[in-house]
């Protein structure tokens, strides 16, 4: 009897020790982490870019920078350099690094899904910014409405069309929200206007040197072009030194983001419009929305950034 009752003590001792110590990996998912924990100081947060060869992409990230300063918060930038692997393979390393929240704009969004639901085993809480993801719990999306931006650039091209003409549409990466959000309210708008035909639609990748020679081989083909629909201001520019390059006049270009390259074109008439989105506001919104995370605050599952359309007379104010 005495021996059964010490091996019981034993036993319950090792299984206090046991319950003392935590048995979970760096990085493992655990309840605290998932809802953000609450954290006061040391905030750390992982940033992973698309790429920093977008004007619009360098700005959101100074953005997040003077925001992670203001709050005294360590912010880790990884750049995808628009590779949907290279992405992945970044996330996981600020996964590894423990960081406490994740703002991810994703190269691709349903290339991006197992990388979220990494984060989301590993108790990381995910914001995105400009574009959604496809799959994983994402806390909160950050964004203007790129959906909204599309009917902007589409009325905008009706107004100055006069209601007819034929147009070209360049769009974005295949697969990011981004591209299909833009494409969806533009062509839902464009087609109230039956005078006016998307006569041909190619995707330049949110690229100025893809815009450009994607712009260069449609117009070969197609003489009487009047508008040209830019899903980012990268292309709307590649597209303006295509134009340029083959002597055509009174073509209508729309971009999209409000880059400084782009306003400075839209004030010198050369770029008729181009979608203001905020790229500075949305950093700096993501980065304190981060911070909120991690103290445990609660935080909204979608929050907005205005749009503006930029025209020759807003772009010079």
């Amino acid at each position: 009897m005495k021996k059964t009752t010490k091996l019981l003590s034993i036993g319950l001792t090792a299984v206090l020790l046991l319950a003392g110590c935590s048995t979970t990996a760096p990085g493992s998912n655990n309840n605290e982490a998932a809802q953000g924990g609450n954290k006061t100081d040391g905030i750390k947060i992982g940033l992973a870019v698309s790429t920093q060869s977008n004007p619009f992409f360098v700005t959101l990230k100074e953005g997040a920078e003077k925001a992670a300063a203001a709050g005294s918060a360590e912010l880790i930038t990884v750049d995808a350099q628009d590779d949907a692997a290279k992405q992945a393979s970044s996330i996981e390393d600020l996964i590894q690094q423990q960081v406490d929240v994740i703002i991810i704009n994703p190269t691709d969004s349903g290339a991006i899904i197992p990388a979220v639901e990494s984060a989301n085993a590993a108790g990381i809480p995910v914001i995105t910014v400009d574009r959604t993801s496809d799959g994983g719990n994402v806390t909160t999306h950050i964004a203007s409405d790129n959906k909204a931006g599309g009917v902007l650039a589409a009325k905008h091209i009706a107004e100055q069309l006069g209601g007819t003409g034929k147009m070209i549409e360049l769009e974005g990466i295949p697969g990011s929200s981004a591209a299909r959000e833009r494409g969806a309210g533009f062509n839902e708008e464009i087609a109230k206007s039956s005078g006016i035909q998307v006569v041909a639609k190619q995707p330049a990748d949110f690229d100025r040197a893809k815009g450009l020679t994607v712009t260069e081989n449609i117009l070969q083909g197609n003489k009487d072009i009047k508008a040209i629909f830019a899903h980012n201001d990268e292309m709307a520019l590649g597209a303006l030194k295509a134009i340029e390059a083959s002597g055509t006049k009174g073509i209508t270009v729309v971009g999209f983001d409000a880059t400084d390259d782009a306003v400075k074109q839209v004030a010198d008439g050369k770029l008729s419009a181009t979608v203001a989105q905020k790229p500075e506001k949305i950093g700096t919104l993501a980065v304190e929305t981060a911070m909120k995370i991690a103290k445990g605050e609660t935080v909204e599952a979608s929050i907005p950034v205005e749009l503006e359309l930029i025209t020759k007379d807003t772009a010079s104010k």
